[in-house]
């Protein structure tokens, strides 16, 4: 299961990992025998699986810099053997483990797992209490209580209004300050009541916690998300062979805007609205296998309600392009 946010959940004592959008993710990877593709956000491994399962000698590199990954990457690795190759890192640092033209496909699933919004030592989750950390890789970074604690207002800000997209950003904001040196600001379920209050509770029908714009926002922004996906993007085009496919689900909008106009510009479309670059300066390398996201199927929805806000964008690589 992956959703975009850490959600108000109900963690069951199992974690059961359901792979968002696998059968179009699969259509459109298309394996056969003897194909070659890299899972960047290895997670509970259900797409690796899935492609290593689908045709006679396929080969899979993973990539996930989440430690925990480490032991369902070993536990593949028993079952495939040398057909699969895991590296405990950040896709940002693809190349340093691949060459240019090396695969048939390129996934990227940019949720967050199950697995890591079950471990209340993650702190992703308001419904556990733990204390607040959100890092993906625990190992470097800044915590989201040190965040909380010692941000410029400025980054809080951005983290709430422009990552989060709250729009009672300001009444946050305040309410995270005046917070500061209290130790409600250090624990998950402390810290999410503080943001439910400042943007006036529950309402009806309202179908998320009231904190989970924030709490997204907050973990976009420590674990530099969307700068990371800006230098991987490139990366992972360079990485695919010429006929190629590169897949991304993404669960955000602003994830998504940024792989819609990375594809849109290496296709040669205008890559928004407003571009007004001359036709004959663009340069196609790429073609958009589908002009609009992917999203999933009601029945998926229904059975994973997680999935409900993924979206999946996929194009075809026709040529090298210096990015």
């Amino acid at each position: 299961m992956y959703c975009g946010a850490a959600e108000f959940i109900c963690v069951p004592s199992t974690v059961i990992h359901v792979p968002v959008l696998l059968d179009e993710c699969m259509s459109f990877l298309a394996p056969q025998d003897g194909s070659s593709f890299a899972d960047l956000t290895f997670g509970g491994g259900g797409h690796t699986r899935a492609l290593l399962s689908s045709a006679k000698e396929v080969d899979i590199f993973a990539m996930d810099c989440d430690p925990d990954a480490i032991e369902r990457a070993e536990k593949v690795k028993k079952e495939f053997g040398e057909r699969f190759r895991f590296e405990d890192s950040s896709f940002v640092d693809l190349d340093k483990f691949c060459s240019e033209n090396d695969f048939d496909g390129v996934l990227m699933d940019l949720g967050i797992s199950s697995f890591q919004l079950s471990k209340p030592e993650k702190g992703f989750s308001f419904k556990l209490d733990a204390p607040i950390d959100m890092r993906l890789n625990p190992r470097v970074g800044q915590s989201a209580a040190e965040f909380l604690e010692t941000a410029s207002r400025e980054s809080l800000v951005r983290a709430v209004r422009e990552y989060g997209e709250e729009r009672r950003w300001n009444r946050v904001v305040n309410a995270i300050v005046e917070a500061r040196g209290s130790g409600v600001l250090s624990r998950t379920t402390s810290a999410a009541k503080l943001v439910a209050e400042a943007v006036g509770g529950f309402r009806k029908r309202q179908r998320i916690h009231p904190a989970t714009k924030t709490f997204q926002g907050i973990r976009i922004a420590i674990n530099g998300e969307l700068e990371s996906l800006a230098v991987a993007l490139p990366k992972a085009f360079r990485s695919l062979k010429v006929g190629g496919t590169l897949a991304v689900i993404s669960f955000h909008s602003l994830e998504d805007r940024m792989v819609k106009r990375f594809m849109r510009k290496v296709a040669g479309r205008p890559v928004h609205r407003m571009d007004d670059s001359y036709v004959q300066d663009r340069v196609s390398f790429a073609e958009l296998i589908q002009s609009k996201a992917v999203f999933p199927t009601k029945a998926e929805v229904t059975s994973n309600p997680r999935s409900r806000s993924a979206r999946l964008r996929v194009l075809k690589k026709l040529g090298q392009v210096e990015l």
